[in-house]
């Protein structure tokens, strides 16, 4: 649909440009539209070193966030520290939340993208701040169902929502894209933001890209 479509930047390649309207538009959902992510407040990113994962760390820093991320890789927590990573939790597991209060001197964290699943949903709502904010974006650990602590979620009064942008209708998709291209575009534009590109394959390479993808070895976009 014609309504959205995006023009690109004359400084970014093709591949650039491939890599930036799913993540970032999920991103602008999650960071600007619902999570009302503010300068100076902490977002907890699981699983950081995917692409909607660097894209709300790229993002956070233009708002001038503060950016705590998970990860099983160390190596590719220490590559995302160049990109802005203030705190890195080396975790597969859900026991993050005392590592996030610590770092966050007890307060918690003011918006929480959970990229990882069920698996560490309750983890996610224990690591918020009174007033926080849990985007669920993602199931890489394949688990759709979680408990909620319905005792945290109304004395902390919390807010969950979801992020999706493929059951949007194409309305509130393109109005989506408009404010997308509003606040985050003009980064793109002037360099302030480069989409991270780990790897990029040919389309004959398809299973190749599909192999490489499941073997979570990137970190960022596969194009």
């Amino acid at each position: 649909d014609q309504r959205l479509s995006t023009r690109v930047p004359e400084r970014l390649t093709w591949e650039e440009a491939a890599a930036i309207p799913v993540v970032f538009n999920v991103t602008h959902d999650m960071l600007w539209a619902q999570g009302r992510l503010q300068a100076g407040e902490w977002l907890l990113v699981t699983g950081i070193s995917s692409g909607v994962g660097v894209a709300c760390l790229q993002a956070a820093g233009l708002i001038g966030a503060r950016v705590i991320g998970t990860s099983g890789s160390s190596a590719k927590l220490d590559r995302l520290k160049s990109l802005g990573l203030e705190v890195a939790i080396q975790t597969r597991s859900p026991d993050f939340s005392a590592a996030v209060l610590a770092a966050t001197g007890g307060k918690g964290a003011d918006l929480v993208v959970n990229n990882v699943g069920g698996g560490v949903f309750a983890e996610c709502v224990k690591c918020m701040a009174y007033r926080g904010r849990l985007a669920t974006v993602g199931y890489l650990d394949r688990i759709f169902r979680a408990e909620i602590d319905l005792n945290a979620l109304h004395a902390k009064r919390l807010h969950l929502f979801g992020v999706s942008a493929r059951y949007r209708p194409i309305p509130e998709r393109a109005e989506s894209l408009r404010n997308f291209q509003r606040d985050l575009l003009p980064a793109f534009a002037d360099g302030r933001i480069r989409p991270l590109i780990d790897k990029v394959f040919r389309l004959d390479q398809m299973l190749e890209a599909k192999a490489f993808m499941d073997s979570s070895r990137q970190v960022g976009k596969i194009v």
